[in-house]
């Protein structure tokens, strides 16, 4: 079996190969690609593999973009940390939709059903099924982010962020030891995956994990202000006079 990884995280490639090499030995990797323009340029110029592993957030864009500009007639199995693209990723030639991080079961589990479908000639999808098991999977929130510092990719667990900040389209993940990252995710996509009942929006540009705010404080126009502690010292945090409300009952959970 010929495949194609299409990941832009390398910790992620690393473990997607250590997996496939497990669950099905004689498969030849064919490239490892990390963005939009490089997997459109392969597709251009390339003989299409039996299968395409595919995350959705890419160094340049998203995947969907790949299938925009290339047709593929090849079963596509997504990886990706997010669950709300499922019904976009199973209109093109998703045939399985694995949610990091990926194991072994999972991986033998979609590879199995892509040969059983080649074998039966059966590509129908049963949707109804597909959202019963994302639904249950859906309090499995996100646990770690991989950072990076120049060459070097490491994980910070979700447990260690005080919160995250949004600056000029950039975002900022400021753990609780002072550390400052750059990560990649919108605040809005950080909300689907971040537990809802340790995390709060409290205005357009941030999000605060419960356990570092240290006090709370009425504001003026109506706001109120968090003094969240970082590295020994504190920041001063506020909630929106929009927000103010959902933040009390967030906090009376």
């Amino acid at each position: 079996m010929r495949a194609l990884i299409i990941e832009d995280e390398q910790p992620a490639v690393d473990r997607l190969q250590v997996l496939i090499k497990q669950v099905c030995p004689d498969t030849l990797i064919d490239a490892c690609l990390d963005s939009v323009s490089d997997s459109v340029d392969w597709f251009r110029n390339h003989t299409h593999p039996d299968v395409v592993f595919m995350d959705i957030h890419l160094s340049d864009g998203s995947a969907f973009d790949i299938f925009r500009k290339v047709t593929l007639e090849v079963p596509v199995i997504f990886t990706t940390a997010f669950d709300q693209y499922a019904l976009d990723a199973f209109s093109v030639m998703g045939i399985d939709y694995l949610l990091k991080p990926v194991s072994a079961g999972s991986l033998d589990k979609a590879i199995t059903k892509m040969n059983r479908l080649k074998n039966t000639g059966n590509d129908g999808i049963d949707y109804k099924k597909l959202l019963s098991a994302l639904n249950t999977n859906g309090n499995q929130y996100k646990s770690r982010f991989l950072v990076k510092i120049g060459s070097r990719s490491f994980f910070v667990e979700a447990a260690d962020v005080a919160y995250f900040q949004a600056d000029n389209k950039i975002v900022y993940l400021i753990a609780m030891d002072g550390c400052r990252y750059i990560i990649d995710h919108t605040l809005e996509s950080l909300e689907q995956v971040l537990d809802p009942g340790k995390y709060f929006r409290p205005n357009r540009s941030m999000i605060v994990q419960s356990s570092a705010i240290q006090q709370i404080k009425p504001y003026i126009n109506g706001r109120l202000k968090l003094t969240v502690k970082v590295a020994g010292s504190h920041v001063e945090l506020l909630v929106s006079r929009e927000r103010v409300n959902a933040f009390r009952v967030w906090a009376e959970q």
